[in-house]
């Protein structure tokens, strides 16, 4: 599977949040009284959608840099370690 979880955790997340500031801009300022006046619901919600947002581009980021184990430096190290101790184990190749 090539689901990375920062995908739908972001889009949970900006989900949340758009929908907290939409009720804080659109609410009655007169429930904030016991908070002090301070809208929490379009600062919770504003916080919950940064995260998010945050989540979503570094989710793309992350899926378009992953490579398989043995194009990387490690990956061919890890596999000459393993050749070399008799530990490799033929794995069918997809797309071969």
């Amino acid at each position: 599977m090539g689901l990375d979880i920062r995908l739908p955790i972001g889009l949970m997340f900006s989900i949340f949040g758009l929908l907290l500031v939409i009720y804080g801009a659109a609410s009655d300022t007169s429930i904030y009284r016991h908070s002090l006046g301070i809208n929490v619901n379009i600062w919770w919600g504003a916080a919950l959608l940064v995260f998010g947002v945050v989540m979503l581009i570094l989710g793309r980021r992350g899926t378009s840099a992953m490579r398989s184990a043995t194009e990387g430096s490690e990956g061919k190290i890890i596999e000459r370690i393993e050749h070399r101790e008799g530990l490799e184990q033929e794995r069918p190749r997809r797309g071969h």
